[in-house]
């Protein structure tokens, strides 16, 4: 009697290839692609492990359980969902998706968001970091190009000087390269020692802060006019039943945060002009006629000249960092005549740097622990290098530990910050430059939610084969590890998940021809 063939499973040393051959001749390749097809085109999805059970929803009765030891390989898949394009460039795709639904709907409505607000004022504003020291850079006097995208126009020299000097480290105080958008010395210090990347790490930590008093003085900035102008307060009721009075107008926002190739953040920002409805606070009615789109335009520079963040305290710095906006602080009108800005172009310029981080600067790595942290850091390295070491050194523990009478006198010790101070973040941040904010962030009444644009995704998708049973899906599932089991399986998933996608492109663009078709006969 012969026994049973036992298929060969290739290895890592096989190669992709021949694992994708065997994932291929088996029996249930359909199945399986079927079963991944959720997570198909993701770089690392998560694999889970547990039973699933179908409920009828009036009765709460357990129609059918199922253990992922069912499932081919024994798991089920489910995208990362990471919004950083270099990590999982399809996740970065479908969040950028989403970002862009959520600064649209902000302009246009749509989605739960009155078609009415495409007619409040808005305004397009970048503000930009202060100078920490002078870095290469290309700048385009003149463009003669018909488009940005494949500029080839020729850039002014980086720093001209008509007396070319030394600074006092011997470096040369100028620049008459001109240099190529992808030059590596773009964005880097001229001198690295006259570079002060201490400041420069405490204004990537605190520009948040330096962010929201810049809204607030907006605010307040136009509440004043409010009062020049005759125009009354509004009487609103709050949750607690309390009677405020408050400003007739207020500004909404959506804002991304761009991290400049010098390592240093900076914003751009929907702003809004809403007003204020007494018997619906949170309804999103249009300001009073008495202000207009040159208000808010105003109200945008004064509060960028005017807004200082003076840090606490440090050792380093006894009286403090002062955190203030850069001089380039540009203000434009979204929708004008003439104009070149309209909303789905700033859409989706917003929405692209939704899914960025530090590339632009030419660092990535996860978030740094003492055991890895002199594999990045280095205070004569260079620039940053010389940044995440400034982020580490700012943030080290600063006092002594009364309860256990123990003191830290090396400014790397082997354990993070463990008493709250208003540095420690930093190194919680060093990965990031210091920036611990999110890239994209909205007011509360701006726009649709993150949240409710994937709610209804899931609805969709649970639909989308016609299922119309009352039964709803409980999951209890633990976390088993993440990634494909092989190279061949991720070449596999992700060339049939690329697939569905173009014939999902191919098949919108066939309806939108029909459509076209139509109205053209009528």
């Amino acid at each position: 009697m012969s026994s049973p063939h036992t298929l060969y499973r290739p290895g890592v040393a096989s190669g992709r290839d021949a694992q994708a051959l065997h994932r291929a001749a088996t029996p249930e390749f359909s199945g399986w692609l079927v079963h991944t097809a959720s997570a198909g085109a993701c770089s690392r999805p998560i694999r889970l492990s547990g039973t699933i059970a179908a409920v009828e929803r009036d009765t709460g009765r357990v129609l059918v359980v199922q253990h992922t030891d069912e499932l081919p390989d024994r798991a089920l898949y489910k995208a990362c969902g990471n919004r950083r394009e270099s990590q999982c460039r399809d996740c970065a795709w479908v969040y950028q998706g989403d970002a862009y639904q959520v600064v649209r709907c902000g302009l246009t409505g749509g989605k739960g968001v009155p078609d009415s607000i495409g007619r409040h004022p808005v305004v397009f504003a970048t503000f930009t970091a202060p100078s920490f020291g002078p870095v290469h850079h290309r700048h385009v006097p003149r463009h003669t190009c018909a488009t940005r995208r494949r500029c080839d126009c020729r850039p002014a020299p980086c720093r001209a000087r008509s007396i070319a000097g030394t600074c006092q480290h011997g470096q040369p105080a100028a620049c008459f390269v001109r240099h190529d958008a992808d030059d590596p010395r773009l964005g880097r210090p001229l001198c690295l020692d006259c570079y002060d990347h201490d400041h420069q790490a405490v204004w990537n930590y605190f520009s948040g802060e330096l962010w929201r008093r810049t809204k607030q003085a907006m605010e307040r900035h136009l509440a004043v006019l409010c009062r020049r102008r005759g125009i009354p307060q509004v009487q609103v009721v709050t949750d607690s039943g309390k009677v405020r009075r408050v400003p007739p107008v207020r500004v909404s926002h959506g804002k991304v945060a761009e991290m400049q190739r010098r390592a240093a953040v900076h914003f751009h920002a929907l702003l809004r002009l809403d007003g204020v409805d007494p018997d619906d606070p949170d309804a999103l009615v249009p300001p009073p006629a008495g202000i207009i789109v040159d208000d808010l335009e105003a109200a945008v520079r004064v509060a960028a000249s005017r807004i200082t963040v003076t840090t606490p305290a440090h050792p380093d710095q006894p009286r403090g960092w002062q955190v203030v906006w850069g001089e380039q602080v540009d203000v434009r009108r979204i929708n004008s005549p003439g104009g070149e800005l309209t909303d789905g172009k700033v859409a989706a310029y917003l929405a692209k740097y939704a899914t960025k981080a530090t590339e632009a600067t030419g660092h990535i790595s996860t978030r740094l622990t003492p055991a890895t942290i002199d594999d990045y850091a280095d205070p004569e390295g260079d620039h940053l290098a010389r940044l995440i070491d400034a982020c580490w050194h700012l943030g080290r523990f600063m006092g002594t530990d009364t309860a256990s009478g123990a003191t830290t006198a090396d400014d790397r010790q082997d354990s993070l910050d463990t008493k709250p101070n208003a540095y420690a973040g930093l190194r919680r941040w060093a990965h990031m430059l210091g920036f611990g904010g999110h890239f994209l962030t909205k007011a509360r009444r701006y726009s649709v939610t993150f949240g409710l644009l994937r709610d209804t995704r899931a609805t969709y998708r649970r639909t989308e084969d016609d299922d119309t049973t009352d039964a709803i899906t409980i999951g209890t599932l633990t976390y088993i590890g993440s990634g494909w089991l092989s190279d061949g399986d991720a070449l596999l998933a992700n060339t049939a998940a690329s697939q569905r996608r173009e014939s999902r492109r191919v098949g919108r663009e066939e309806f939108a021809h029909a459509a076209w078709l139509i109205g053209a006969a009528a």
